[in-house]
């Protein structure tokens, strides 16, 4: 026998018993579902087409479910995405860690200087390519070759200014480099399309 939820209808002078509705069944979220909540600023299946928000496809899930339960608890700084977290439990969470690492990183299309570009692999090859392995396509803490130049701009500054934590190494390497040898960092990891 289905369960019914009685409503009234409140009309002029009183209320009513109105009828009965069946109540509808619910479904979990299934974490495709979850996810879609994500594609706004993160793109389909998280491949970014805006130029401040990092694609997220293909990302580490064991990342991914740090960053976001550092954004839901504070840890991490964020304009939105500390409110975001704060709507999922754990288990959707890793869910949605494990939907976005199984989606394909697509690079970003964009400009770049090839000539940035070119001391930006010298400057990689010395000082990131132990985490960010492939030219910087690959590593646990997510891609950097073919995200946005200007995602990679605002990470690096929240880097360089501690609103952001980071393996002290990378933190030191950033701190070592002027502003010219990022932008041509950013360029070589720009021009990995």
């Amino acid at each position: 026998m289905k369960e019914k939820i009685w409503f009234y209808a409140l009309f002029a002078g009183g209320v009513a018993l109105a009828s009965s509705l069946p109540v509808l069944a619910t479904t979990a979220a299934t974490p495709a579902m979850l996810s879609n909540t994500c594609n706004g600023c993160h793109g389909t299946d998280g491949n970014s087409a805006g130029l401040s928000n990092p694609t997220i496809a293909g990302l580490d899930s064991n990342y991914f479910d740090t960053a976001m339960k550092q954004f839901k608890s504070g840890e991490r700084p964020s304009s939105i995405m500390g409110r975001l977290a704060k709507g999922y439990n754990d288990g959707e969470l890793k869910a949605m860690a494990d939907f976005f690492a199984a989606r394909k990183f697509a690079a970003a299309r964009q400009p770049f200087d090839a000539g940035k570009a070119g001391q930006g692999k010298v400057l990689h090859d010395k000082n990131c390519r132990m985490c960010h392995a492939d030219g910087g396509k690959s590593g646990a803490n997510g891609a950097l070759a073919g995200q946005w130049k200007d995602y990679l701009h605002v990470a690096i500054a929240e880097f360089l200014s501690g609103n952001r934590k980071g393996p002290e190494m990378m933190t030191k390497a950033l701190t070592k480099m002027t502003e010219a040898d990022i932008e041509a960092l950013i360029n070589y990891y720009a021009s990995q399309q």
